[in-house]
C-alpha cells in the first residue's frame, strides 16, 4: 500500500522520504492509497484536522492518528520510518513516573517493555532506565550493531546505574540527555554527571524545562546545569493545548540555552 504521510510541524523526527510532507498538499501530488495525518503534539490537533480536510480534496481515503490522537496501540505496534524518519526507535512505552507537567502517563500509561523492538541507533524511549536491566543488556547489543547512539528520550538521573555506565563504555555514543526540570532535579544529575565524566560536555545534553518560573530563577537552574558540566538544552513548557503566550524574552532565553557554541562562547567570554 502506497501511504503519504502528512505531519503539521516538522521536527528532528520527521521522516524525509518522498512520501512524507509537511503542511497543506502542493502542486506535486504522488500517487498513494492512503494520507496518513500524524499528530504528535495535543496543540497540533485542530491544525491536524485542517490539513486532513484539505488532503481529502485530492485524495479519497485521508486518515488521522498519531501519539496525540491516541489511535494507536504503542505497545506492541511500530513501523520504522513510517511516522518517525529512519533510525528512531521505541524498546518500550509509558513511564511509571506521574510528573505533573508530562503528558506521558495518560497518553501511554505505565512502563510496557517491548519484547522484539526494532533497531535503531536513536532510542526515544520515555524512561529505558526503568527497564529490567535484561532489556537494557538487549538494547546495548542491538546498539553494538549500529552507529553512534542517542538517547533522545532522556534518562532519569536517579536511576542511572554504574552498570549502565559500564554499557554505555561499550558503543559509540553521539548524545545522550538526561533532565532537570526543578531544582530539585539537580542533586540526581550531579551525581549522574560525575558517573559520566569521560564523556565530553556535548555528548552530555540535558533537559531543561524553563517558563514555569521567573527568568531569573530559570537562568540560574541553566547556569547550575552548565557548572555540574552538563550542556542544557532549554525546553519552553507547553501545555495539553499549548496556549501559552510567552515573550520575545522567554524565546531568546530558549534560543540561547538550545545552542551549544552560544553557551560555550558566553561562558568563555564570562557572560
Amino acid at each position: 500500500m502506497k501511504i503519504i504521510r502528512v505531519f503539521p510541524s516538522r521536527t528532528s523526527f520527521t521522516p524525509t522520504d518522498p512520501m512524507a510532507f509537511v503542511g497543506d498538499p502542493g502542486l506535486w501530488r504522488p500517487e498513494a492509497d492512503e494520507v496518513h495525518v500524524s499528530v504528535a503534539f495535543t496543540w497540533d490537533i485542530a491544525e491536524g484536522r485542517r490539513l486532513q480536510a484539505a488532503w481529502l480534496v485530492y485524495y479519497p481515503v485521508v486518515k488521522i492518528g498519531g501519539p496525540a490522537i491516541g489511535q494507536h496501540n504503542y505497545s506492541s505496534w511500530f513501523e520504522p520510518g513510517l511516522y518517525v524518519k529512519q533510525g528512531v526507535t521505541f524498546t518500550s512505552r509509558g513511564c511509571d513516573n506521574n510528573c505533573p507537567w508530562c503528558a506521558v502517563p495518560d497518553r501511554e500509561g505505565n512502563l510496557r517493555e517491548t519484547n522484539s523492538f526494532a533497531p535503531g541507533y536513536i532510542i526515544a524511549d520515555n524512561n529505558l532506565l526503568q527497564t529490567a536491566q535484561q532489556h537494557q543488556a538487549e538494547v546495548f547489543a542491538m546498539l553494538r550493531t549500529q552507529r553512534a547512539a542517542v538517547f533522545s528520550g532522556g534518562l532519569q538521573a536517579s536511576l542511572l546505574s554504574d552498570w549502565f555506565v559500564d554499557q554505555l563504555k561499550t558503543i559509540k555514543i553521539n548524545q545522550l540527555f538526561l533532565a532537570a526540570d526543578t531544582m530539585a532535579h539537580l542533586r540526581p544529575l550531579e551525581k549522574a554527571l560525575n558517573k559520566l565524566d569521560w564523556l565530553p560536555r556535548q555528548k552530555k545534553r540535558v533537559y531543561t524545562m524553563i517558563g514555569t518560573e521567573t527568568i531569573e530563577a530559570a537562568i540560574e537552574r541553566l547556569e547550575a546545569v552548565w557548572q555540574l558540566g552538563g550542556m542544557p538544552f532549554a525546553q519552553l513548557y507547553r501545555s495539553i493545548d499549548g496556549g501559552e503566550n510567552y515573550s520575545q524574552a522567554w524565546r531568546d532565553l530558549q534560543r540561547k540555552w538550545q545552542r551549544p557554541a552560544a553557551m560555550a562562547a558566553a561562558h568563555k567570554a564570562g557572560a
